[in-house]
């Protein structure tokens, strides 16, 4: 069997929060693939009961990278930094 080549990043809650988080990874260089469950994308989306749930994944090479960008990404996005 293959060794993984990818491995996962991180988590968020909504699928518009993992579309910005992945654009701007993306814009860095780091290829993102997202994982979700159908239900919490397709039918109604929602974050109840873990269904909005999205899981990240970069290729293992990019994955210290990727993890200091996700660290500015989310200073960057806190809101007690906007009004400090």
């Amino acid at each position: 069997m293959d060794e993984m080549k990818w491995e996962k990043l991180t988590e968020v809650y909504g699928r518009l929060e993992a579309d910005m988080l992945k654009s701007f990874l993306e814009a860095e260089g780091i290829a993102v693939e997202l994982f979700q469950e159908a239900v919490g994308h397709h039918i109604y989306p929602t974050t109840i009961d873990g269904l909005g749930r999205v899981q990240m994944y970069t290729p293992k090479e990019q994955a210290a990278q990727a993890r200091e960008l996700l660290q500015i990404y989310r200073n960057a996005t806190s809101p007690e930094e906007k009004y400090k």
